[in-house]
């Protein structure tokens, strides 16, 4: 029979003393999740103001200040592509008080394409607390090219391979790699044309200099309406509210194409999680708000809540997927 013999007295005081420590700490850390936030929460946009990531987030910080008592003050620490102000985020101390709300398809684009720049690892450094938007890309095309639907549109690709100019927002960024996904799962050859922004690319665009593109929705929209661009397409699994009468990709036939950009708010990894969870629950009822969906839609967004874990795995498989369409199409950071 084997006997335990009793720790020493030195040793079960060390013991005894190690577990008050921890009881004490979990009893600390519950009132303190509880009492979230008890001061005011900075909300960073890594991007300047004006643009769909600043407006949303303005929105669902005025909601969250109402929801929750306390100030949600909108930063704006632009730089690097949206890795200054995430970067910031990632160091921060991770209580609740730093937040980021992020371009998060931008940033998992980030995360290949600059791998060795990037200074944060935008799965590990951050704990997520939901998916709040995402934006649609159209497929669209001057007026003069002869394709009035999407198979119309691959079929003139594959009779006249590199015949057909594909405009982006420049080397690397989601218009690029889309078009770079849509040449591999349509199988065609198309020029794709960068330019410095999505502004250069539309105006060009419309002039009939380029005569495609995948872009958002809220930068297209408007040509559409207004007859100087033709909508193939909608690249995403419902039809977009501003669009209505734009079929999506798969009615359109082309099933595996859907792109979007994915956006939502992500605190410093070891936030706690009751911290999380109040933040996520504010965020469902905010998120389902009429006026709240209505603001995100003027900016193009389609309101979206996930829970944490659904965030996270949405965020490896957005990286992943843009991992394979950097690789597979040798992308190269400019």
């Amino acid at each position: 029979m084997f006997r335990f013999s009793k720790p020493a007295p030195a040793r079960r005081a060390f013991l005894l003393s190690a577990l008050a420590v921890c009881a004490g700490l979990a009893c600390q850390a519950a009132p303190a999740a509880a009492a979230y936030p008890d001061r005011a929460v900075r909300l960073v946009v890594p991007y300047p103001p004006g643009g769909a990531t600043d407006v949303i987030g303005r929105v669902l910080a005025q909601e969250l200040s109402t929801a929750l008592g306390q100030q949600f003050v909108v930063e704006n620490r632009a730089g690097a592509a949206g890795n200054i102000g995430a970067d910031q985020v990632a160091k921060a101390d991770p209580d609740g008080y730093t937040l980021l709300m992020g371009a998060l398809t931008s940033h998992s684009i980030n995360a290949e394409l600059y791998k060795s720049k990037v200074p944060y690892d935008i799965e590990k450094s951050f704990a997520p607390v939901s998916i709040v938007g995402t934006v649609p890309l159209v497929f669209v095309v001057h007026p003069s090219v002869q394709a009035q639907s999407l198979q119309d549109f691959v079929a003139l690709a594959k009779a006249r391979p590199g015949y057909l100019t594909m405009a982006s927002a420049g080397n690397g960024s989601p218009q690029h790699l889309a078009a770079e996904m849509f040449k591999s799962i349509a199988d065609v050859d198309v020029l794709h044309v960068p330019y410095k922004g999505s502004g250069p690319a539309m105006t060009d665009l419309m002039g009939g200099q380029v005569l495609s593109m995948i872009e958002t929705a809220p930068a297209s929209q408007g040509h559409v309406k207004a007859g100087k661009l033709r909508a193939l397409a909608v690249a995403s699994q419902q039809r977009a509210e501003a669009l209505p009468e734009v079929p999506t990709t798969a009615e359109a036939g082309l099933a595996n194409f859907q792109v979007s950009s994915m956006f939502g708010i992500v605190a410093p990894a070891g936030t706690p999680a009751p911290v999380i969870e109040r933040l996520n629950g504010a965020l469902k009822t905010i998120v389902a708000k009429p006026e709240v969906r209505a603001a995100l839609l003027n900016q193009g967004a389609v309101a979206t809540w996930t829970s944490p874990a659904d965030a996270a795995a949405r965020i490896a498989a957005e990286r992943a997927k843009w991992s394979k369409v950097i690789a597979d199409a040798q992308v190269q950071a400019e």
